[in-house]
């Protein structure tokens, strides 16, 4: 059989041992799944190993995380609506997050706001709780700030430090509607932290006892003073009245003190009735300052928790694993391009790690003329 040789205006038909110009191929080109598979068992030991070499110091360093307890209460704040608003508008107001059954400061958003405050925060702090380092039955009584061992230059460093701690370990949620409010606290410990949680409720309560009390209480004080002072125009008003009548016996004949007479009696009447309305409002006072607190009613106390709630080793674990798996695939694909680079073209493959070592010399000697310049700022 005879063959044709390619004639010189033919295109020519690169052969295997030919050279392939840099940047015209790609190393996995026509490979597949196929070839996908196989670079990953060239790199077996990689690609299981470096998985569960993270998965395995990621549960050993998860072992020497301290476990942290989260216990729960939930109370709900009693409401009176006014009585202006519909009922239906009330609650759909309430399932939008919007407050227009009563007062801003009865909303169960109010109480959550109050939980978290600076005053109820340091109240907590300096509040004594069993020790739970203690080895005794009844534990000793020491402050949470001590428990927490935040350190300080002074006493008020501390609690500053302690309140910024104790903000970042208490969480208040609000459910809209249901108007129930939730708080959860961290703690090292499962009773201390039901204990923490218990005691700010009871705070709250106390708030809302000694506060909105005190409040009902300058209200009925204020109405007390409009009585008193209603109940001696009133008088002031009869007794101008009398002295007419004593004065002016025959007072119908006279048609200036008929006119002078109708004056002061609607003055008696106009002062009757304000003294009437004062007098109601005082009784009702009197009442709103035992029931215009509303009452905190606790659905759930806290209890120590039997679960700890961090760390969660086996997601840590797994995504440890997941990651590992991630850069051990992307590190056999890249030894198996670098090893394919430098087969078919050693120029490319010399520059490249030229490059490489060029970027690591200028980062290390930014780093080292940074480390000196903070060390003569210093």
């Amino acid at each position: 059989m005879t063959t044709t040789a390619p004639q010189s205006g033919d295109p020519a038909i690169p052969s295997a041992q030919q050279g392939v110009p840099a940047g015209s191929y790609s190393p996995f080109e026509g490979g597949g799944l196929l070839e996908l598979v196989n670079v990953l068992l060239k790199q077996w030991a990689v690609v299981l190993g470096l998985p569960l070499l993270a998965g395995l110091l990621t549960g050993a360093l998860s072992l020497l995380v301290p476990p942290t307890f989260t216990a729960t209460s939930t109370f709900v704040p009693e409401i009176r609506p006014q009585r202006a608003l519909p009922s239906g508008l009330i609650g759909l107001a309430g399932q939008l997050g919007v407050s227009l059954g009563g007062e801003a400061s009865q909303s169960p958003r109010f109480y959550a706001e109050v939980a978290e405050s600076r005053e109820l925060l340091e109240r907590v702090l300096l509040s004594h709780f069993a020790d739970p380092r203690s080895s005794r039955i009844t534990g000793d009584s020491v402050t949470l700030l001590r428990l927490l061992q935040l350190g300080g230059r002074d006493s008020a460093d501390s609690v500053e430090r302690g309140v910024r701690r104790l903000r970042k370990l208490v969480g208040v949620s609000v459910d809209n509607q249901t108007s129930i409010v939730t708080v959860s606290t961290d703690a090292r410990s499962p009773s201390l932290a039901a204990a923490v949680a218990n005691r700010l409720v009871e705070y709250l309560n106390d708030f809302n006892t000694r506060t909105r009390q005190s409040q009902a209480r300058e209200r009925r004080k204020f109405v007390e003073q409009r009585v008193a002072d209603g109940e001696h125009d009133l008088r002031a008003a009869e007794e101008d009245l009398r002295g007419f009548y004593e004065r002016n016996r025959s007072w119908q004949q006279s048609p200036q003190l008929v006119f002078d007479e109708g004056r002061l009696r609607r003055q008696v009447e106009i002062r009757q009735e304000i003294y009437v309305t004062l007098k109601r409002e005082y009784e009702t006072a009197r009442i709103e300052e035992v029931n215009d607190t509303p009452v905190i009613t606790v659905i759930d106390p806290a209890v120590p928790p039997h679960r700890k709630s961090r760390p969660n080793r086996t997601l840590l674990v797994l995504m440890a694993l997941a990651l590992g798996g991630l850069l051990s695939v992307s590190w056999a694909m890249s030894a198996e391009y670098l090893e394919r680079v430098r087969r078919k073209d050693e120029a490319l493959y010399r520059d490249f790690l030229g490059n490489l070592r060029r970027a690591a010399t200028t980062i290390g000697e930014k780093f080292r003329r940074t480390g000196k310049l903070d060390t003569k700022l210093k």
